[in-house]
């Protein structure tokens, strides 16, 4: 499978300047974000997808909407690929805002407040890389899915750092990486 991280979004661009978090929820994609995914789409469009999976987050849901286009693919909404829960960033939009902003797109998989509530330790977010990775590799076409998520879900699947914008590609039957580094 593929993982596509979302392009630079408000808060990354604030983030990056000052290291601190400038307190923005559920930040949107700035023009260079939206310039990463349309790349991301270009770049994507001669892979074999059949399947696009995508974090309920503002900035991933921009950054597939290019690629999803682009293939004429549906989008599956799912909490699982969501970013660890430790920034105002994290804080999400409900249910009914993102299903009346993005109505092609099937929430079905998300309850109205999908995000946690407090800081989300690293051992939740390593668990629900887990999770997704058994379910994952129990589906036979795996290898056709593509799925737009965040730095941290994709550290916990690959063991790497990915930029903004940028893609790997992941075995969900390979083990696991067995260390992790939690700095961007």
């Amino acid at each position: 499978m593929i993982l596509l991280r979302h392009g630079q979004s408000e808060f990354n661009l604030h983030f990056t300047a000052t290291r601190r978090d400038p307190g923005i929820h559920d930040p949107k994609l700035t023009e260079l974000g939206h310039a990463q995914a349309e790349a991301a789409a270009e770049a994507l469009a001669s892979e074999r997808i059949s399947r696009i999976i995508v974090s309920p987050y503002t900035r991933a849901l921009q950054t597939a909407a290019p690629v999803a286009r682009r293939l004429g693919l549906p989008v599956f909404v799912n909490p699982v690929v969501r970013e660890r829960y430790s920034f105002a960033c994290d804080i999400g939009s409900p249910r009914t805002e993102l299903e009346a902003a993005w109505p092609d797109h099937d929430f079905t998989a998300i309850e109205e407040v999908w995000w946690p509530s407090v800081d989300e330790p690293g051992a939740s977010i390593i668990g629900r890389a887990a999770l997704f990775r058994a379910e994952m590799a129990a589906l036979p076409d795996w290898s056709d899915t593509l799925v737009v998520s965040h730095w941290g879900f994709i550290l916990c699947m690959t063991g790497q750092s990915v930029m903004n914008g940028n893609w790997l590609r992941c075995d969900p039957t390979a083990p696991a990486p067995e260390q992790l580094i939690w700095k961007a």
